[in-house]
């Protein structure tokens, strides 16, 4: 099964990615971690990247498509992939699309989780977790049962991101809606997109992505 799971920052792409991937024995791919992976591990192509990066400049298509198509080689993704994070625009749809036919592969599902702008704000903003163990939280969603104290360890020390700011966050989502929105009109004219309700609870998600997939 080769999924691409896709939609607005804060959506919970990759939570849903994650109980998907346990749940049909798939690996989940987000381009972001890979990059950085690669960067990790010095190889030729993390090099490139790496010094593309330094440059501040953006990491080309083809780079990404080519990481893309040498892990869904490996033998853990056998059984097949879910892609969080990838394509975000129309040409790299297309690249991803020739990529996979040249493997005799195609994308089974293509999945929209449709979300709120200024819910996802309120969602983002919202976020902390804890600097020991990493478990995370949210102020109105997630809060920990006692305040300042980690459930998971007990510690005391709570970070946030630098970008989870309101004016950051609707940045972000301005710039879904310009470049990754159009891809629904691609991918329902190759009559493989789907809609989920984003807004649902997380569970309510995972029901929902599960009696698509079934």
């Amino acid at each position: 099964m080769y999924l691409v799971l896709f939609g607005p920052p804060g959506a919970g792409k990759g939570t849903q990615a994650k109980r998907l991937e346990a749940a049909y024995h798939l690996v989940q791919l987000s381009t972001g971690d890979m990059l950085r992976a690669e960067v990790a591990s010095g190889s030729t192509l993390g090099i490139k990247v790496k010094d593309i990066m330094k440059a501040g400049e953006l990491v080309p298509d083809a780079l990404i498509v080519d990481m893309i198509s040498g892990r869904i080689d490996a033998a853990d993704a056998k059984a097949g992939f879910i892609l969080d994070g990838f394509p975000r625009t129309i040409p790299q749809a297309r690249a991803l699309d020739a990529m996979l036919e040249g493997k005799g592969l195609k994308l089974n599902r293509v999945i929209e989780l449709r979300a709120d702008d200024e819910a996802m704000v309120e969602r983002i903003t919202g976020r902390f977790s804890c600097v020991s163990c990493g478990a995370n939280y949210h102020e109105k969603f997630n809060p920990t049962k006692v305040a300042g104290v980690c459930d998971a360890c007990g510690g005391a020390r709570f970070d946030r991101r630098a970008d989870d700011t309101a004016e950051t966050v609707r940045a972000r989502l301005q710039a879904y809606h310009d470049q990754t929105a159009p891809l629904i009109s691609y991918f329902e004219k190759k009559g493989n997109l789907l809609s989920i309700d984003g807004m649902a609870a997380i569970d309510d998600v995972t029901r929902q992505l599960r009696e698509v997939l079934d």
